[in-house]
């Protein structure tokens, strides 16, 4: 079995170098870096430290990487909800947690990403929010080195299990739901969230599917999951739809704001159950999920994989709401 002595000699480095390596500590450069990382991966290299633990009763250890947005902080009341259920029920399980964010592997390459994560002991990852053409997080997902848990995305394999919404049924029911309630509504804008989104295709499958069933014309434009681009769009379109379809809260605010600054009516509904939906201004029907409770579940279902039980995949409940100042308020 390889020591770090090895590693560091295969490396050409010295032990307190493979050492900060495999801790993550700044002032390393690139290269030896590179160097460290390719003699773990030559020599199967695990640190005593990990090993210890994952062979002793200490606790065992879950990775959890989280996608803040940068742009639209608002919507991060998700990613915050997120979060705190999954420390919530991985404290209650005796799992230690590593908290991974976006911004902290994007200059990373996927094998540095997965020998960091075994040099921290990590047996397990909930991923939330993972793109579709998010390359890097889709390769540690799919190494094999690790029990996995994707939020979001409908992934399953052995050691992967997916907690996924039927993200089409919900549109489906949240827009006949806005439709129903509301006259002359013949002409649908759809906007939707961003095209590298796992949830934005259904979503669109859905409100396709409800414009064919009920024989109505359907626009569909993409606001990537902003408000000002959702009122962007709604002003351009507003004399050429009858009902605001949005793929999200935060562009059913943007769409209802330009509605209001021209002073003309049109029903919105959105999706997520954003409590900043509360102080839009108007009330719109939006489809809520419990994401403090998806993400207990999230750690629930890791925990088991963990455990020798296979990857799977649940569906939560959502429920159809319209939102008020006073639902919101403490």
């Amino acid at each position: 079995m390889a020591s770090i002595k090895d590693v560091a000699r295969k490396a050409g480095v010295a032990i307190s170098t493979v050492s900060k390596v495999m801790n993550g500590y700044p002032g390393v450069s690139a290269d030896m870096r590179k160097r460290v990382d390719e003699a773990v991966s030559e020599l199967n290299f695990t640190p005593n430290a990990a090993a210890s633990a994952l062979s002793s009763k200490q606790s065992s250890r879950i990775a959890i990487f989280l996608n803040f947005t940068e742009k639209y902080q608002a919507a991060d009341e998700i990613e915050m909800q997120y979060l705190a259920g999954a420390i919530h029920r991985a404290r209650e399980l005796k799992l230690n947690v590593v908290t991974l964010f976006s911004s902290m592997w994007e200059d990373k390459d996927p094998e540095e990403v997965i020998n960091y994560l075994k040099a921290q002991g990590v047996e397990g990852i909930v991923v939330y929010r993972m793109g579709r053409w998010d390359d890097l997080c889709r390769k540690v997902v799919d190494s094999g080195q690790f029990k996995v848990v994707v939020m979001e995305a409908a992934i399953e394999a052995e050691n992967i299990s997916c907690v996924c919404l039927d993200q089409k049924q919900a549109q489906y029911d949240v827009a006949k739901k806005t439709i129903l309630e509301n006259e002359n509504c013949s002409r649908i804008l759809y906007i939707a969230g961003k095209k590298d989104s796992f949830v934005t295709e259904p979503r669109i499958e859905g409100i396709r599917a409800l414009a064919e069933d009920l024989g109505l014309e359907l626009t569909i434009v993409y606001g990537d999951f902003s408000e000002k681009k959702a009122r962007e769009l709604t002003f351009a379109y507003a004399d050429k739809a009858d009902v605001f379809v949005c793929g999200s809260d935060l562009m059913a605010i943007g769409a209802m704001r330009a509605l209001m600054d021209m002073d003309i009516f049109r029903p919105v509904c959105g999706f997520d159950g954003l409590t900043l939906m509360g102080y839009a201004g108007k009330q719109m029907n939006t489809v809520r999920q419990d994401f403090f409770g998806m993400s207990v579940r999230a750690v629930e279902e890791l925990y088991g994989l963990m455990h020798g039980e296979k990857g799977r995949k649940l569906v939560p409940d959502y429920e159809l709401v319209r939102l008020k100042y006073q639902d919101i308020i403490s």
